[in-house]
């Protein structure tokens, strides 16, 4: 782009001809843009961002970005500016936290540039007229497949556009499933974003394609690596059990659309979300069984996910941990342990795994050859991934290549890049290669050319850190029964024994049982817990001590946890990058960041990973003189490969349908954020009908309005409100919510924050407040629109319903009861949505006075007191210091201006105290926060 008036021209960096071309249409039109997954979503934007900072005297409203993009995005713009030498540029400012305060905010508003906001300040800030909307040159909206008609970034935009006709609106997402469930998903979405246009770029796209496949194409080799046969044995084991738990939800009767409830559609991620999601208007019907079913589905795919990317000893590790964790509680009489686990393919599932780590079965008979010898029945077998092997022949080829082939004269490094799916398969492989030659003492006498990369070393060292920790397991485990088992005991005392055996006989009752007093269910115990045959601990010694540390392993230096640098300066340097190896988690956007900052020339594609592939392909593409070799592993026939090509297949599919839809989809007219309500109508609903004591007939034409607390705007509340043409006016409440008239104050809770509230106390001091300031005080219980409309205890089984039953004052309802009682005048609102509760709001506002937003605000404050003064803190620790007993509003605020955190806070002598908050409250205070945790 060239400038005007003699600037500099603004330099951008989009060498492929589908980024260009985004980039026009972006800079001619309002658009959605809907972008493959890889494709350099993040490249386009900023370099939008930066012709738009380049030119100078604008305000930018960045929407939707997560901390590290917002990172990644300032320092792009920064080197951006340096390059193009535009003295105008000004970067990104981020504005997202409660500690900047208003002055500051509205200070940086003034002077313009670029801005990334979170999403509740923003609102506030557009509302307070604190950023005029008509001052706001575009808004910029990220990750738009989030947005739904309730969301507060859709909030934003109808703002913006009520009030902004002329700034631009663009819209970015690399995510395309979302956009195609529902009725008419994407002509809904472009109506939640105010836009008209959609487009869509997938991998498919003639531009993109020829982008991609032209001669700059990167060298791809696919190695395809077969599973053991015991890691095949327990993956079908587990995609049995799988395929069986699906069944039982079929069975289940719970009135669902069950055509995804399939076995590959089970491999996904977010399946066991969807069904919840899906259970949730009913789960306070739904069964027991079933909810325990719709757990076990994501045990089970976690168990997939552990079985290729653990090691065997940390997978058998894994295995006793969710065996451990399914145990019932002690003391139950129900047998309540999860359906799968008995199933014979769970019985494959830990037997397998643990013969992966050592072989041999405990047998009664075997005689030992001497008295003090143990039975030679365990011996380490130590199964390796069938990658690793690979992984170090793929390195030796790579080592090969670089010293018979000279290295090409180009811009890459000689750097190998390895990419893992997490952090724990990165130090599992980091771990590997650094101990992969290293070899017993029996295999020292092989020739040292003949011996291969193997990982004995690391294994034998995790099987005895497994050993000691099982055997600490054991031990906890068992003192965690007992103290469990007293309290059982004492809760059992307490409620003595008249209800005790309802619905079974005493124990001292003989009954008839079929085959015998004694041996009938010796093999199970009484609430039917399964119990897995465990090794002896002779057995276990005689595997210990076929491990112990050989003089190969005591040669071995420990990892460096803790590095005190005194002499650092001796050994600083930067590495080489030549000689260098990296290991790296997928991190989304930011793998194009370490392309461009390591420019390997080898890339090991551990996992497979579909976007990961599209970043190389653009990385390749983008730069002429870098030469990339990609090694792409995967498990033939496995969950891997099946999860991998399911998740192309989506893509693709989704894509197709956006494409059908656009076609089809008739054009969306935006309203420009107003409500379509007929002005007549909007004039007669605030005509004043009370004439009494000869009043006269008045009318006014201004819209209803509503103070809403700043805190508020969480929720989506505000937004509905705003929706059906009210004014909505945020301030900083001291006493309600929202104050809808000047007689009527509402105290909002979700049903989770009405527990919380329960139990702190705070609600009765807030109805307390409430009752002195207003005449109509009202307390609002919502319940989530996707959840079950209930506040029944449900118990999961008897042992928690006699638990509950035997203390009526912890029921929610007990203590709602008594709020009423101890408050007459306060009335309680039920709604079952945030819609209903729009409603509700229109109807108490209807024919009534307008609120005076300044009194709200004074409600409740003492002389001189400043409602934004506590804006400038921290408001998590405040919340902590409300909980601490003697301290309250007026107190706090002192011991705030005085002490810097809340350690500072905790250490106070009860002197110092004594002077902030008063000597009663200082006593209070230090008491709490010197008791002792042990004391009774």
């Amino acid at each position: 782009m060239t400038g005007e008036h003699g600037k500099p021209p603004v330099k951008l960096s989009l060498p492929l001809e589908y980024q260009q071309d985004i980039f026009n249409e972006l800079r001619s039109e309002d658009e959605l843009v809907l972008l493959a997954r890889g494709l350099g979503l993040l490249r386009v934007l900023i370099n939008l961002l930066h012709s738009f900072d380049a030119a100078g005297n604008n305000l930018i409203v960045v929407v939707g970005a997560d901390e590290r993009e917002n990172g990644w995005i300032g320092e792009a713009l920064a080197k951006h500016a340096a390059v193009s030498k535009s003295s105008m540029a000004r970067g990104l400012s981020q504005v997202n936290t409660d500690a900047m305060s208003v002055g500051t905010r509205e200070k940086m508003y003034s002077q313009g540039g670029i801005f990334s906001i979170t999403s509740r300040i923003l609102v506030v800030d557009l509302l307070s007229k604190l950023l005029n909307p008509e001052m706001v040159t575009g808004l910029v909206v990220l990750h738009s497949e989030r947005i739904i008609a309730t969301s507060t970034e859709a909030f934003i935009i109808r703002i913006y556009r009520q009030l902004n006709k002329l700034g631009f609106l663009k819209a970015f997402s690399d995510n395309p499933e979302p956009f195609t469930t529902g009725f008419s998903p994407l002509a809904s979405m472009m109506r939640n974003l105010f836009l008209r246009k959609p487009s869509l770029w997938p991998r498919f796209h003639v531009t993109v394609a020829k982008s991609l496949e032209g001669r700059k194409k990167a060298e791809v080799i696919e190695l395809e690596v077969p599973m053991t046969d015991g890691m095949r044995d327990i993956q079908n084991a587990v995609l049995e059990c799988v395929e069986v738990s699906i069944g039982e939800l079929r069975k289940a009767d719970t009135g669902l659309e069950l055509d995804d409830w399939t076995l590959d559609s089970a491999l996904h991620r977010s399946f066991d979300v969807i069904i919840r999601r899906q259970l949730d208007p009913i789960w306070h019907r739904v069964s027991f069984r079933t909810r325990q079913i719709v757990n076990d589905l994501t045990v089970l795919r976690s168990i997939l996910h552990a079985l290729l990317t653990y090691d065997a000893v940390s997978f058998n590790k894994y295995l006793d941990t969710i065996l451990s964790a399914h145990q019932p509680p002690p003391g139950s009489t129900r047998q309540n342990q999860s359906p799968w686990l008995f199933l014979d393919a769970a019985n494959t599932i830990f037997e397998t795994a643990k013969r992966r780590v050592y072989s041999g079965k405990p047998t009664e008979g075997e005689v030992p050859a001497s008295a003090n010898a143990f039975p030679d029945s365990l011996r380490p077998i130590l199964e390796e991934q069938p990658k690793w092997s690979l992984l170090a022949e793929v390195l030796e080829e790579i080592e090969q290549d670089s010293y018979l082939n000279p290295v090409p004269r180009d811009d890459s490094n000689s750097t190998i890049l390895i990419m893992c799916s997490d952090q724990g398969t990165c130090r599992q492989l980091r771990e590997y290669l650094q101990n992969m030659h290293i070899h017993p003492a029996e295999d020292l006498q092989e020739d040292d050319e003949e011996r291969k990369p193997s990982a004995t070393f690391m294994m034998r060292r995790k099987l005895r850190n497994y050993l000691a920790w099982k055997k600490d397991f054991a031990r906890v485990s068992a003192s965690l029964f007992a103290e469990n088992q007293k309290v059982l005991d004492g809760f059992t005392d307490q409620r003595g024994n008249t209800n005790g055996y309802r619905g079974r006989g005493p124990p001292n009752k003989r009954r008839r049982i079929r085959g015998g007093a004694s041996s009938a269910g010796a093999g199970r115990p009484i609430n039917g817990s399964l119990q897995m045959a465990e090794d002896k601990e002779s057995q276990v010694a005689s595997l210990m001590a076929d491990i112990q540390p050989t003089d190969a392993d005591a040669m071995q230096k420990d990892e460096v946890a803790v590095d005190s640098l005194d002499d650092m300066e001796d050994y600083f340097e930067l590495y080489d990058m030549n000689d260098l190896l990296v290991i790296h988690p997928y991190d989304g956007d930011m793998d194009e960041h370490v392309l461009e900052e390591v420019r390997p020339r080898y890339v090991i594609m551990y996992e497979p990973d579909a976007a990961f592939i599209r970043r190389v392909e653009v990385y390749r593409s983008s730069h002429e003189d870098r030469n990339v070799r990609v090694y792409f592993m995967y498990y033939g026939g496995s969950v891997e490969e099946q999860r991998y090509l399911s998740a192309v297949r989506k893509e693709k599919d989704a894509f197709t349908k956006l494409i059908k839809e656009k076609g089809n989809m008739a054009l969306t007219l935006t309203l420009d954020g107003a409500a379509p309500t007929d002005p007549q109508e909007q004039f007669l609903r605030t005509v004043n009908t009370r004439i009494a004591g000869g009043g006269r007939l008045a009318a006014t034409a201004e819209p209803p309005r509503v103070v809403v607390d700043v805190r508020e705007f969480r929720s989506s509340l505000p937004s509905l409100l705003h929706g059906r043409s009210m004014v909505v006016i945020p301030c900083m409440l001291t006493v309600g919510d929202y104050v809808l008239t000047p007689t009527i104050c509402i105290e909002r809770k979700s049903v989770r924050d009405l527990i919380s509230s329960f139990k702190n106390g705070r609600l009765f001091n807030q109805a307390e407040t409430m009752l002195q300031y207003y005449k109509h005080p009202m307390l609002l219980i919502e319940f989530d629109r996707d959840k079950s409309f209930t506040l029944d205890p449900f118990a999961d089984n008897s042992f928690e319903k006699s638990i509950k039953s035997a203390d009526d004052s912890r029921d929610l309802q007990s203590k709602i009861v008594l709020l009423t009682i101890a408050f007459p005048r306060l009335k309680i609102i039920w709604s079952s949505s945030p819609y209903q509760t729009a409603e509700i709001f229109a109807e108490l506002k209807n024919k009534q006075d307008e609120p005076d937003p300044v009194k709200a605000v004074q409600v409740g404050l003492g002389m001189g007191e400043d409602p934004y003064e506590q804006q400038s803190f921290n408001t998590t620790p405040q919340d902590m210091l409300r909980a601490v007993p003697g301290l309250t509003g007026k107190n706090m605020m002192r011991l705030i201006l005085e002490v810097g955190d809340l350690r500072e806070a905790s250490n106070l002598g009860e002197a110092e105290l004594d002077e902030l908050v008063g000597r009663e409250a200082g006593r209070q205070v230090y008491r709490f926060f010197n008791r002792s945790v042990f004391d009774e």
